[in-house]
């Protein structure tokens, strides 16, 4: 059965030939006369997740590390940052109205804008900023680690009601996107402990936000969000916004079939041949930040191969990545070619691209000296054979992406073993750096900054599970971390990716696709590009229910009550 998706705005910045499509409708054969129909404004939108919450609150669920997902989806929706992203990840404006960084980059003071109150009535102040921050700081944080320990580098100071300070340990150019996790009101918990702050009333029952949309009540079934009347931006045309959920998705489904539930987010492939059929279902699709990656050990010695660049580009150009996103992800990805995500704004769009090129594969192995010298179809060197394992959580797409990988390698001399564990044994592995190469997708956030998964430093035991140490990359990265000038970064940002491109460190497969179902009652949804999933409502204001047939009285005055 075909997949029609609506591709949003925004792919076009990324030089991808991208088709709108439309889900087909039922039409009648029968004329009829057209009923005169008006806007209905207002309106609830209701939203089907598989899941559950467990606390609405900014800095326990925040959108730049792991947490649950629908609690980050209801804290962007009810707190706000100091600062906001746009589709391309650039820094914009939110409670902060605007900021100046010294020639250093150390010290960062933000303007805060003055008559926002918090849902509760109170004024919103930097006393608020100073507070949550230093609730990130405390010992007793019960959020992300990394989170707690980047924020305690930084000291806050309240210049006035409306100014707040922050002064780093030392230059972080990334340090203004962690300026958009959402602000707490002192007034309200600055006596509660930073220990029991997820399990305070404020987080599970009672959140007071900043935000578009305000906590009307919770529920162990549902959380209902009404429309905040006193917000200081774009006010919403829906009238309320309400998160369901459940325990299956078959529970969900029944639900929208019986017009419950207006949307929600598949997230099992081979449900969307079932959602196609849906006559009143518009599915949009955008990508979303990561990639599916095959790590390569660089640092084992049982395949040293891999510390050969030629070997790393010829098992990257032995690979068909478009055959494993249409036959394998359903069409549900787009070709990877840069560790930054397409969306960025430091991406590269005149990166060097690997093509599918088995040709050039055999050449380049060829050229080291790889050969079948033994007549029995994998190539070897001095005795050694050109095989590795390849490591595979049990998820049966990957396995499958796996198994079809290992048929294309296997058609260029290159043996390959495959080790499937599950999906938490295959992450222990790649911690660990128990494997020869893994098959695994990497969620990344709206930070650009390639150091914490590529620098040498963290070969050892950070996020560089590749092992890459490589002494020019390492100095342009530290050259990004190091300049305030956003021309020179986007010139070192290219000059990473350049390497990266050149070097291989480990095979980019795939930009992942979020899809997001919502029945045709709901107007004005746009999908732009996704740095988290929750960017699904970055144009919620614009969002309203289906015109609504309504009689009309030729001559005379519309009835507004359809009666």
């Amino acid at each position: 059965m075909t997949r029609h998706f609506m591709w949003q705005a925004g792919l076009a910045a990324l030089g991808i030939a991208l088709v709108f499509l439309v889900l087909f409708q039922f039409v009648s054969t029968v004329p009829v006369e057209p009923t005169p129909e008006v806007l209905v404004w207002g309106g609830t939108y209701v939203e089907g997740v598989v899941g559950y919450s467990e606390t609405i609150n900014p800095i326990l669920a925040p959108r730049m590390a792991p947490a649950n997902p629908v609690d980050q989806d209801l804290s962007a929706l009810v707190f706000e940052g100091l600062t906001s992203l746009d589709a391309s990840g650039q820094i914009s404006p939110a409670l902060a109205l605007d900021w100046d960084v010294s020639e250093d980059g150390s010290v960062y003071e933000f303007r805060l804008r003055q008559g926002v109150t918090w849902h509760d009535g109170a004024p919103f102040s930097a006393d608020d900023v100073a507070f949550t921050v230093q609730a990130i700081q405390d010992p007793e944080y019960e959020g992300d680690p990394s989170l707690s320990t980047l924020w305690r580098n930084v000291s806050v100071y309240e210049v006035d009601n409306y100014t707040v300070r922050f002064t780093l340990d030392e230059p972080f150019p990334s340090f203004l996107y962690y300026t958009t996790i959402g602000l707490l009101p002192a007034h309200l918990l600055g006596n509660v402990p930073a220990a029991g702050l997820g399990r305070h009333v404020f987080s599970t029952e009672e959140p007071i936000g900043t935000g578009m949309f305000q906590v009307e009540s919770v529920a162990p079934d549902r959380v209902v969000l009404a429309a905040n009347p006193a917000y200081w931006g774009a006010e919403p045309e829906l009238d309320g916004l309400e998160f369901w959920f459940y325990g299956s998705w078959d529970a969900l489904l029944t639900d929208y079939e019986l017009g419950a539930v207006h949307g929600f987010h598949p997230t099992r492939l081979e449900d969307l041949s079932r959602l196609v059929s849906e006559p009143n279902l518009q599915l949009y699709a955008a990508p979303t930040a990561g990639y599916g990656i095959v790590f390569l050990n660089l640092q084992r010695d049982s395949v040293a191969f891999f510390q050969e660049q030629e070997v790393r580009q010829a098992l990257l150009y032995g690979i068909d990545r478009q055959v494993l996103i249409d036959d394998i992800l359903g069409g549900q990805g787009l070709v990877a070619h840069s560790p930054i995500v397409a969306m960025s704004w430091a991406t590269d769009p005149a990166l060097r691209q690997y093509g599918y090129d088995p040709e050039r594969a055999i050449g380049l192995l060829d050229s080291v000296g790889w050969m079948d010298s033994t007549a029995d179809r994998v190539r070897d060197r001095e005795g050694v054979d050109l095989a590795f394992t390849l490591l595979v959580g049990d998820d049966p797409l990957m396995v499958r992406m796996a198994e079809e990988m290992s048929r294309q390698w296997r058609a260029i001399g290159i043996e390959v073993e495959l080790r499937p564990v599950t999906t938490d044994a295959a992450n222990r592995f790649v911690r660990s750096r128990n494997f020869d190469a893994a098959l695994v997708e990497v969620d990344l956030t709206a930070d650009t900054d390639p150091y914490p998964l590529w620098h040498s430093t963290q070969a050892e035991s950070g996020q560089n599970f590749a092992g890459f140490q490589n002494e020019e990359a390492d100095l342009v990265m530290e050259g990004i971390r190091s300049t305030m000038d956003p021309e020179q970064q986007l010139e070192l940002y290219h000059d990473f990716q350049r390497i990266f491109a050149e070097q291989v460190p480990s095979l980019l497969l795939y930009y992942p696709i979020y899809i997001y179902a919502v029945d045709s009652e709901v107007n004005g949804v746009q999908l732009a590009p996704l740095l988290h999933n929750s960017d699904r409502f970055r144009n919620v204001e614009d969002w309203y229910m289906s015109l609504e047939a309504t009689d009309v009285n030729v001559g005379g005055a519309l009835d507004k009550s359809g009666q």
